[in-house]
């Protein structure tokens, strides 16, 4: 993807001493327009990788009512994941899509989640207000990604959310090492990767509900998911040194 820092021609590589990550964003296909192929090979390698949904996307479709319309994003969600080697696919309750609030329960529910999960590496998406430089983000994008970042220290914190160990036995977790920012306009890393790209196309691709409701009648989702891809991957290659990658911004803690 087109980022704001159009001079950067090489950006250090991810961490890779890491064997556990948790990937959370608002809604499905967040990680497919991306992320996706540095999880497949990240997967591929021997990590574990978990996913984390804070709506089933149900306000997504126009032509879906709300309820049909999670029961369909949800099952397509679960099978892009089995693309990229992904097998825990979770979805949290009572935060709709569209109007996620920020504030102390989204903060609360991810840091349950980062207890729960005990993750070395946080993955989510661009949290800033923009995508490209112009292009004005969502805010449930927003909302989510800066809890996400604020998600790391709360888990780690024994008197934030104390009920978390007291009542649910979630003891504090301070083993989040970084959190990465897919699609952020300020990348300051790069994960190549090469054979993951086909899985990823795939794992896009299977949001077809969802893509043929975006887009002509008669395009195809796989065609779509790889001309999609391709852009973002060569996009990515002009600040790795010509190699498709992946572009993160990182946060170490």
């Amino acid at each position: 993807m087109p980022t704001e820092n159009a001079a950067v021609s090489s950006l250090h590589p991810m961490p890779d001493d890491w064997r556990r990550a948790l990937a959370v964003v608002a809604h499905p296909d967040d990680l497919e327009y991306g992320a996706a192929a540095a999880i497949a090979e990240w997967a591929d390698a021997g990590r574990e990788i978990r996913y984390l949904l804070v709506t089933r996307g149900e306000a997504g479709i126009d032509g879906l009512a709300p309820p049909e319309c999670a029961a369909v994003r949800e099952a397509e969600q679960r099978a892009a994941a089995a693309h990229v080697g992904v097998r825990t696919v979770e979805f949290l309750d009572g935060h709709r899509d569209g109007v996620i609030e920020p504030g102390l329960r989204l903060r609360r529910d991810l840091a349950a989640a980062v207890r729960r999960h005990r993750p070395e590496l946080l993955i989510t998406l661009n949290h800033r207000d923009t995508w490209f430089g112009t292009q004005w983000n969502t805010p449930d994008h927003r909302v989510v990604g800066r809890a996400v970042l604020d998600a790391a220290a709360d888990a780690a914190n024994r008197w934030i959310f104390p009920e978390l160990a007291d009542s649910e036995g979630l003891a504090p977790w301070s083993g989040v090492r970084w959190t990465a920012v897919a699609g952020s306009p300020r990348p300051t890393h790069a994960a190549e990767v090469g054979p993951g790209i086909p899985r990823a196309v795939a794992s896009l691709a299977a949001h077809t509900t969802y893509i043929k409701a975006l887009t002509a009648p008669d395009q195809d989702p796989h065609d779509y998911a790889r001309d999609f891809l391709d852009r973002a991957l060569r996009t990515g290659a002009t600040h790795h040194r010509g190699r498709p990658a992946v572009l993160f911004e990182v946060f170490p803690r």
